[in-house]
């Protein structure tokens, strides 16, 4: 199967993986998130989340889907409810994703064949989020347990797709890769406005490409799995 024959969901997944980045766009107010997306797309980034605590955020949805459609995937984040989640994806979100399990949200999300990365942080929100569906698991606040808390979960739940978020940085980013995570994610990560007031918003291509050039080497540092 070429990756032209895969479905939205596989493609999604698929993107997270390859790219090893998460970036989400996180705004107080209504800016221009289609110059933001496409910074982040020109840094490599094929999968982003733009979260619904974003003023005008399924507009924004819409309009970043439209303008990248098969080049990279919108994910709305922070959807809380089921009527939000099905809101997203008929304004042609193509990925939903949680701060916390939310199981109307994986089924709704799963209904329409949509991938749903869920927020969980202990070992049974962890395995209640995969019971419910999730296609990855967030974990969230990722800081509180640290790189090595993705090990401990790996030795667990060796099947599942880890994307720690919250306190990730380009110092942290590799170990955590190398503890179990599949990918990174986070906001002001991949967004800092006063970096972005400072240098402009090339700032944010940059920063999205340090990261994936820092999840590459990690994952390629990895021993090969038999």
């Amino acid at each position: 199967m070429s990756r032209d024959d895969l479905t939205i969901k596989e493609a999604v997944i698929h993107q997270t993986k390859a790219t090893g980045v998460l970036p989400c766009i996180k705004l107080k107010e209504k800016q221009d998130c289609l110059a933001i997306a496409k910074a982040m797309y020109d840094g490599g980034a094929r999968v982003i989340e733009i979260t619904m605590t974003t003023p005008g955020a399924l507009e924004a949805i819409e309009a970043v889907s439209s303008e990248f459609r098969g080049r990279m995937w919108v994910a709305a984040g922070t959807v809380l409810d089921a009527q939000t989640a099905r809101e997203v994806i008929l304004h042609g979100g193509s990925l939903i994703v949680n701060p916390a399990v939310i199981p109307e949200v994986i089924q709704m999300a799963n209904r329409y064949s949509i991938p749903v990365y869920s927020g969980a942080f202990t070992a049974t929100e962890v395995l209640t989020a995969m019971e419910a569906g999730a296609s990855m698991v967030k974990i969230f606040p990722a800081q509180l347990g640290g790189p090595k808390y993705m090990t401990n979960l790996k030795m667990v739940f060796p099947q599942v797709n880890l994307i720690p978020s919250g306190g990730i940085s380009l110092e942290n980013a590799a170990e955590y890769i190398r503890c179990g995570a599949c990918a990174v994610s986070g906001a002001r990560t991949f967004m800092d406005t006063e970096k972005v007031r400072e240098e402009g918003i090339q700032w944010i291509t940059g920063q999205v490409s340090r990261f994936i050039q820092a999840v590459l080497e990690a994952k390629q540092s990895l021993p090969e799995l038999p």
